[in-house]
């Protein structure tokens, strides 16, 4: 039998059936009350508020530009006690948020107005990023992403490795690119393993189209390379439509295909899982035309 039953009790009168729901009430009440005293003794934070005051904004475009279909999911996933301290410390240094509100002067940036820069656009935990800088110091990458757990990763890379010609850019590429760099200010433009969006209803949102190039452009320098890299064949095979078709851009290729891997850039953990997978990885190379 059972020990958790309940036991007899006496007779309830009506008074006390009558008095009951005040009293649940009355405890119902006090426990609120409690618990409301309890939260305003903690530091309030908003659902909008930066999980880094001094690091990299939630939404720094906020809603001062106009909404569409984004190529990109924030992702503000768990960061690590060794990236939260890098963000806390080098974000002031080495971060900007794209909030499209000023122009940027990318010597400034740097620190060297003659320094040749390179955008990346979606740069994951940085391990590539901070391997092409290091080889290739005397060229800036300003890298971009929403991811925070890689920007704080890629900011204590740098560090760690002596690295000043890496800077990290939090937000929305296309506005970086159409309201805060210059023209022809881009000596290159990176996009490395971009969201393949598979499913053919979600083919909008794939970063590579004619639009996307077309803004582009206007912001890389005459014979600038644009280097596209991806293990999706599909996207591949579109990418090199797409990009075959784009007036201001020609193939480095003669036989006007894909390219190889070139040196520089180094085989990623991503790229080596999915040459597990037996993935086929197609790079693409093409060149801002000079006209």
């Amino acid at each position: 039998m059972s020990e958790n039953h309940a036991s007899p009790s006496a007779p309830v009168t009506a008074d006390e059936q009558a008095g009951a729901p005040a009293a649940e009430a009355a405890a119902a009440a006090a426990v609120e009350a409690a618990v409301a005293s309890a939260a305003a003794a903690q530091p309030a934070r908003g659902r909008r508020e930066p999980m880094f005051p001094d690091g990299p904004a939630p939404d720094p475009a906020g809603s001062h530009h106009e909404r569409r279909i984004r190529s990109f999911q924030p992702r503000r996933s768990r960061v690590t006690t060794g990236q939260g301290e890098a963000l806390r410390r080098l974000w002031p240094k080495w971060g900007l948020d794209i909030d499209g509100l000023s122009k940027l002067d990318l010597g400034e940036l740097f620190g060297d107005p003659e320094l040749p820069v390179v955008l990346e656009i979606g740069f994951g935990m940085g391990e590539a990023t901070a391997e092409m800088a290091a080889a290739d110091p005397g060229t800036g990458i300003l890298a971009c992403d929403v991811h925070t757990p890689g920007q704080g990763n890629l900011l204590g890379l740098a560090e760690r490795n002596g690295l000043t010609n890496v800077r990290v850019a939090n937000g929305d590429a296309i506005i970086l690119l159409r309201e805060m760099l210059a023209p022809d200010s881009l000596a290159g433009l990176r996009v490395y393993f971009p969201d393949p969006w598979p499913k053919k209803r979600h083919h909008k949102r794939r970063l590579i189209q004619p639009e996307f190039l077309a803004l582009a452009a206007t912001r890389l320098a005459p014979g600038a390379l644009l280097h596209c890299a991806t293990d999706w064949e599909p996207y591949a095979e579109q990418m090199l439509e797409v990009l075959s078709a784009a007036p201001d851009f020609e193939n480095t290729q003669a036989d006007g295909g894909f390219a190889p891997r070139p040196e520089f850039r180094p085989l990623t953990r991503f790229e080596g899982q999915g040459l597990d997978k037996g993935h086929v990885v197609h790079d693409l190379l093409f060149r801002r035309k000079a006209h």
